[in-house]
């Protein structure tokens, strides 16, 4: 049984590649067997916890939860983990003993499990399985954490994109895919980090005008074009 026969999700090309975006937030390339995440943020709650500012400690535990139903679903041969995996550089130290056990079976269950390296991990902790990369290219795509201006067949995190419609009389907000068919940004995986609206200045120069929104809700996939997005409202 292949990739595309055990998972569900939205359709999209990149360059030639056929992909699959996943209601989870996880990107498959089930020619390449390979499934992508952005921006795990693992141990967030802990670091905030550390300053003062008390989260449920369980969004490791949950994220990991979640990763290892889609790895046991989708059985990929490669895991790419798109940067910002850990929150930052003192994660592993602060993490459940549980935890790191899990993490290090899920990195041993596949055949190349890859960190690229983010801002807020540039040296992700070591001891846990797989490989560090600044960046990735296989075939036409390059993944990578942060978007870069002009580039094709790009595949990145970073930015947590998130996007805003009107539905029904009622204003709709959820995470989301953001891709103009040159470039993808995925949506945050992690379970404590929220989204920036993609209309949000920090986009602006990464998509062409014509961008499309995948939008992750309730178990699917919504497509909304750019024209039918709205900002968030001025505080």
């Amino acid at each position: 049984m292949t990739m595309t026969e055990t998972m569900s999700g939205a359709a999209l090309t990149l360059c030639g590649a056929d992909l699959l975006a996943d209601p989870s937030g996880a990107l498959l390339w089930p020619a390449e067997g390979i499934l992508a995440v952005a921006d795990l943020h693992l141990e967030k709650g802990s670091a905030f916890a550390a300053r003062g500012r008390m989260l449920p400690p369980y969004d490791t535990r949950a994220t990991l939860g979640r990763l290892a139903d889609l790895i046991a679903t989708a059985r990929p041969a490669r895991v790419l983990c798109l940067g910002d995996s850990f929150h930052d550089r003192r994660a592993g130290e602060r993490m459940d003993p549980a935890d790191v056990e899990r993490l290090r079976g899920l990195t041993a269950s596949v055949a190349d499990w890859v960190w690229i390296t983010g801002n807020h991990d540039p040296e992700p902790p070591q001891g846990l399985g797989g490989r560090v990369v600044p960046e990735l290219s296989v075939g036409p795509l390059t993944f990578r954490h942060e978007a870069q201006p002009g580039a094709a067949g790009e595949l990145s995190g970073h930015f947590h994109p998130a996007a805003a419609v009107a539905l029904a009389g009622r204003r709709v907000r959820e995470r989301c895919f953001a891709h103009d068919g040159a470039k993808l940004i995925l949506p945050a995986f992690g379970s404590f980090t929220g989204g920036l609206n993609v209309l949000d200045a920090a986009f602006d120069g990464l998509l062409s005008p014509g961008f499309e929104v995948l939008m992750t809700a309730r178990g699917r996939i919504y497509r909304f074009p750019c024209a039918r997005l709205s900002p968030d409202r001025a505080r």
